[in-house]
């Protein structure tokens, strides 16, 4: 029985070997004549078709491409014991930190491999919470999920929010607490939108319906605000809110607890905005609080007719002010919180402090001032790691905030602002030992000699012996900062001897406003030589060398992904680039793109082409080049990064590059770009990039 055993895994091998050693046989991608001109410079796109997602000949191309991922990624040994070891670490149960409202208490909780987290609800948080909401009860294929809940000021209803396959479309529906009954109220067409509670309805944003086969691509445009009445129809709702003359503008309401004031901000990018305000007791106009799109602004809460406001006007890292709603002049408002050294990343009124989370070095600290603005103290975290949501009232002095790192899950911690005494309220039982993996931060300088933050995490007693392998994530822009986070899925990297590392780069909001103007527009290519020259850090500090590392981002992290790849391809032996921006030239065409320009800049206009036309991923692969094993990551109700940006882009690279390394696409199905993803999706997902890593890099794990 032994021999039969060993022979089959020696066939199994075999079969394998000649799967890596021989080229692919990737689905034929058919070729149109499209050309678009540009300031007098002539660009093909010849796998155009590609972008309509919905076409019966590009589901087929998907079938068949997913066809040759899969049928490589089954001939890899271990990749079910990778997948099985991935669902032991992954099973261990999670929580949220309690919100409170009108005295009921709501939490997330996820029994360890449910698809969907469950929400529940008590009165008292030491006796056993009731069920509110079970998204894996919403569809047998766990593809509807559970995109967001908000509770009414008097704790009797809740709307919450729905997303079916991933998309950012989202249906609201209403349920009546108190009788444990869903409403026949059914909304629809919402995007970027929250519920904003007033009387006996709620505010919300919304879309007009788009056109048959094109709400997952069309460009959305024309956001208003209304006004919903419970137990009435979506048509009757009240228009509150629109400017038809600024189509490419979103609006979100929110509303003061005590309903006094309704606010709108209004954006036209992801960064800057202004802010309408209207006096809902005397029915009031709204009026301009901010002008321009220059700088951000969040209201906090409000004492009177003096708002409270967070803000980056004059102050790159932040700060709080106050503005009387009666004199609104920059020139009348009052400094409460002066902008700082490190960035204030949050703020909010809870009891009669004002709690804030400052990033020091891509790490969470937290403080207390008095309402002054005054700074009282500094709560002490566990270790070097992420606040990363904080939930309280201003009618009490007890308040939850979550925590983690890079070796320690979410844990949930209890503090009361009275007594300054803080309490382990929730930590998860997982199946690892955080005590032996290390930490470290380290400063490298990039290609103009601006330092860098990156996070190298490891097991102890690791040898620098340029030998091991290497997992470099990245994102690099819109303001995001990337702070130490667990991740089941690492977990697998790292207890095989791994090493990841993430680079803090800029673009990102680590270090305020000015970080994320060096990475954005004209700047973008310093976050590509940020994260070339971190990748050089890992092999000029002995960890590795340039066969034993893989880079990984998603999203904006995608394009960065793609662009280095194409730039630096002796460099890395694998790329994974996950729902990435791959066409620089058209990205602002599809869905919400166009809100991405202030960040990137478009091709409508000539410097800007240039620039995108230089480092887009779609239009710098090159034939000459010895490109690393790509396995590119997409899904097929993206509808933030549509998935005509990986598909156009894996295309290409298999028409033009001729080597031996595999360059595939993964594509999911009923999904979209990341949130409300099914557990067991997620982990089939993260079970083949580790194999196809693993693999590509000649590692094999002990499982």
């Amino acid at each position: 029985m032994k021999k039969i055993i060993a022979f089959s895994l020696v066939a199994t091998a075999l079969v394998f070997f000649a799967c890596k050693q021989s080229k692919f046989d990737y689905p034929k991608t058919k070729k149109v004549d499209t050309v678009d001109e540009y300031f007098g410079v002539k660009v093909e796109d010849p796998y155009r078709w590609l972008e309509n997602d919905t076409a019966k000949k590009v589901e087929q191309w998907v079938k068949a491409q997913n066809e040759v991922t899969f049928n490589y990624l089954e001939q890899i040994p271990y990749r079910n014991k990778i997948k099985e070891r991935l669902t032991e670490i992954w099973n261990y149960e999670k929580k949220s930190a309690p919100m409170e409202k009108s005295g009921k208490y709501f939490f997330f909780k996820n029994d360890g491999l449910q698809d969907q987290s469950v929400l529940y609800m008590t009165e008292d948080l030491d006796k056993e919470a009731k069920v509110v909401l079970d998204p894996n009860k919403f569809s047998e294929d766990g593809s509807v999920s559970l995109a967001g809940f908000s509770v009414s000021n008097d704790g009797k209803y809740m709307a919450y929010s729905i997303s079916r396959g991933g998309s950012d479309w989202r249906e609201v529906l209403i349920k009546d607490l108190e009788k444990d009954k869903k409403l026949d109220d059914h909304l629809k067409w919402i995007k970027f939108s929250g519920t904003a509670w007033y009387n006996d309805g709620f505010f919300y944003s919304r879309y007009d319906e788009p056109k048959e086969g094109g709400k997952l691509s069309e460009a959305v445009k024309n956001h208003k605000v209304y006004y919903h009445k419970l137990g009435t129809s979506q048509e009757n709702d009240k228009l509150i809110f629109q400017k038809p003359k600024h189509p490419k503008r979103n609006y979100s309401p929110d509303v003061s607890k005590d309903e006094k004031y309704l606010y709108i901000y209004e954006t036209k990018s992801t960064h800057g905005n202004n802010i309408y305000i209207k006096n809902l007791e005397k029915d009031a106009q709204f009026v301009k609080l901010t002008t321009g799109f220059k700088y951000e602004y969040n209201i906090i809460g409000h004492r009177g007719d003096k708002l409270i406001v967070r803000t980056n006007y004059n102050a790159p890292k932040y700060k709080v002010v106050k503005i009387d709603v009666h004199k609104r002049d920059v020139g009348n408002w009052l400094e409460m919180i002066p902008e700082k050294k490190d960035v204030l990343r949050s703020c909010k009124l809870i009891g009669d402090k004002l709690v804030t989370t400052y990033l020091k070095d891509a790490h969470s600290q937290l403080k207390v001032f008095n309402m002054d603005g005054d700074f009282e103290y500094e709560i002490e975290l566990p270790t070097l790691g992420s606040v990363n949501s904080i939930s309280g009232n201003q009618e009490s002095s007890r308040m939850f905030y979550s925590f983690t790192s890079f070796t320690k899950p979410t844990q949930i911690w209890k503090y009361n602002l009275k007594t300054k005494k803080s309490e382990l309220y929730f930590k998860p039982d997982i199946n690892i030992d955080a005590e032996n993996y290390v930490t470290k931060q380290v400063f490298y300088k990039s290609k103009d000699e601006t330092p860098i933050p990156m996070y190298i995490v490891h097991k102890k007693g690791l040898k620098k012996d340029g030998n091991n392998p290497v997992f470099l994530y990245g994102y690099g822009g819109f303001n995001i900062s990337l702070t130490p986070s667990f991740s089941s899925s690492r977990m697998v990297w790292l207890e095989n001897g791994g090493i990841f590392a993430m680079a803090n780069l800029r673009g990102g909001g680590e270090y305020g406003e000015k970080w994320h103007r060096q990475g954005m527009k004209l700047n973008k290519q310093n976050v590509f030589n940020d994260f070339i020259s971190a990748a050089e850090f890992m092999v000029d500090s002995n960890y590795t060398n340039k066969n034993k590392i893989a880079i990984h981002g998603g999203s904006n992290g995608g394009l960065l992904v793609g662009a280095v790849t194409n730039q630096r391809p002796d460099l890395f032996e694998v790329a994974i680039p996950a729902v990435g921006v791959m066409d620089m030239l058209r990205y602002h065409k599809f869905t919400i793109g166009w809100a991405w320009v202030d960040e990137y800049g478009s091709s409508k206009d000539s410097i800007h082409f240039e620039n995108l036309y230089n480092y887009s991923p779609l239009h710098n692969i090159k034939k000459d080049s010895e490109y690393p094993a790509v396995l590119a990551l997409t899904a097929d109700h993206d509808d933030r990064v549509v998935p005509a940006h990986s598909f156009k882009y894996i295309a290409t690279l298999q028409e033009k590059y001729k080597g031996e390394n595999p360059t595939m696409i993964r594509i999911q199905t009923k999904a979209g770009h990341g949130a409300g993803k099914a557990t067991s999706v997620k982990i089939n997902e993260e079970a083949d990039m580790w194999a196809f890593t693993f693999y590509n890099m000649n590692e094999k794990p002990k499982y």
